[in-house]
Parts: structure tokens; sequence; C-alpha cells
């Protein structure tokens, strides 16, 4: 199975005061690269705003390993580096490659999904939870806990 990709250029808007590609420009690409997955699966952000759930991100861990510079190409992909078994916690993984298949950053964040109106996790939808478990599984994939107190 080949990871869910897309490719993209370092915009002006990306950049830092040093001409590097700037700390949170990193982590909006990985954001806009989950939720093109997402849509691609069923799950546009209108899908989301219909359930009145959305994803929320306990951590974020980035690795800078590479410089980008102004109108580099790049390509961003999107892994699954842990899931629970009821797919309410997730840990998802973004590489971000140049041109020449280096890896420039690696953005890994730890999650679950929201209920915007209770304001509490939840487990995910069917459609949205066989589209986590759809992602391609980093090399370290692990099992989480699930965050979600089942009822009695």
């Amino acid at each position: 199975m080949q990871a869910f990709e897309r490719p993209f250029q370092v915009a002006w808007a990306h950049l830092d005061a040093n001409g590097h590609m700037a700390n949170t420009a990193y982590l909006d690409i990985a954001v806009d690269v989950r939720f093109a997955y997402f849509a691609s699966r069923g799950f546009p952000p209108e899908e989301f705003r219909r359930r009145r759930i959305g994803p929320v991100v306990r951590r974020d861990e980035v690795d800078y390993l590479r410089e980008l510079h102004l109108l580099q190409p790049i390509r961003v992909n999107f892994l699954l580096a842990g899931l629970s078994e009821d797919a309410s916690r997730f840990r998802i993984r973004n590489e971000i490659r140049r041109e020449d298949g280096q890896v420039a950053a690696r953005i890994t964040s730890l999650g679950g999904w929201f209920d915007l109106e209770a304001r509490k996790l939840i487990v995910p939808p069917d459609g949205l939870a066989e589209a986590l478990r759809g992602l391609t599984r980093a090399e370290d994939f692990e099992r989480l806990e699930s965050s979600v107190r089942q009822s009695a």
C-alpha cells in the first residue's frame, strides 16, 4: 500500500526571516494534507461541520532535518503511527520530502476526536474510523489506549 501523498511548493508565505520554511508552515501543510486525505475518503470539511466533530491535537512533535527554500518542490505524505482499538485516539505522521527523496521534516501528532457540542472526546463515526485504519502504517506503529469512557 502506498502512503497518501500530495505535492507542494514552498511559497513566499511559508518563509521565516532567515529565508527558510518557517516552523508554523510545516504544521499548516501537514494539516492541509490530512484534511485532503479525509476529504478523499468521504469526510470533507463540510462533513466535519455537519456532524459537529473535529480532530483535537494534544501534542505535535516536529523533527527538522533539512532546509527548505522558496519555490522548492516538496511532497508531503500522511501515515498512521498509532491508533486505539475504537479509533478515538490516534498518532498521525507527515513526512515532508525534498525532490531528492530526503526527509526535510517529520511531524507527529497525538490526538483524538472531539464532539464540538458535548466538548468531550468521542469514538468517531464508522467511516471516519475506517479512513484512519486505511492509512499506511508507519514502521513504529503502536496500539494506543482508548480515551473514551464506556458507559455502564
